[in-house]
């Protein structure tokens, strides 16, 4: 039976669904430049950071070495202002199915909770989303040098929990996010297409039911 005494989630596609107002606000930025940005081009955004996702939109479009790296940084604080924007109306009735259950009964049961996101803006979402308190630990994007699928959000998080690697679960819904558990030592769930997820210890449509005890 696995000994579980941390849960480390990503945000985007397991707590909220924020996938559309990234899509809206790299398109708005896009169009500025003169950079088509597509639904079927954002799904290789999902799970990067700002500034990759950036460099893979410029490239997309002939324009990587047009801006200098002042410039970029300027563009992606521009994105994050479109996506605040958009993300300003957001509240507890965007959070997934069975999210705060869980963590409920994370809490109850006093098993302690990490956040391993590649978003910024990760505190002000929880905020909104009324589950701030739920979470013992945040790891800051800023402080990572690599991004998943690289492992080091997932160590720190569990870093910052004083807790082993193999007594946490990595909650994940991007291929990538996955990957990076695996590789940090952590029993993985994937939540989303069973496919693409394969290579999770445990799958799931969505947080809705799961049960600690069905791990392992």
């Amino acid at each position: 039976m696995l000994e579980i005494k941390g849960v480390i989630f990503d945000l985007d596609g397991v707590i909220t669904d924020t996938a559309e107002f990234h899509f809206l606000a790299w398109k708005q930025l896009g169009e500025e430049l003169g950079i088509p940005v597509s639904r079927e081009f954002n799904e290789h955004l999902k799970g990067i950071s700002r500034m990759e996702s950036l460099e893979k939109i410029l490239e997309s479009g002939d324009k990587a070495s047009s801006y200098t790296m002042d410039e970029k940084l300027e563009l992606a604080v521009r994105k994050n202002g479109y996506y605040r924007q958009l993300i300003d109306s957001i509240a507890p009735k965007d959070i997934l199915p069975g999210v705060e259950a869980l963590l409920q009964g994370l809490r109850q049961g006093g098993i302690r909770t990490g956040l391993a996101s590649a978003s910024h803006n990760a505190p002000f979402i929880l905020d909104k989303l009324g589950l701030l308190h739920y979470f013992d630990v945040i790891v800051d994007p800023g402080k990572i040098r690599s991004g998943k699928p690289d492992p080091e959000i997932f160590q720190t998080a569990a870093k910052m929990l004083q807790l082993s690697p193999n007594t946490c679960i990595g909650i994940e819904d991007a291929a990538a996010g996955v990957e990076a558990i695996n590789s940090a030592g952590m029993y993985s769930v994937g939540v989303g297409d069973r496919i693409i997820l394969s290579h999770a210890n445990y799958v799931v449509e969505s947080l809705l039911g799961l049960r600690l005890q069905d791990l392992g």
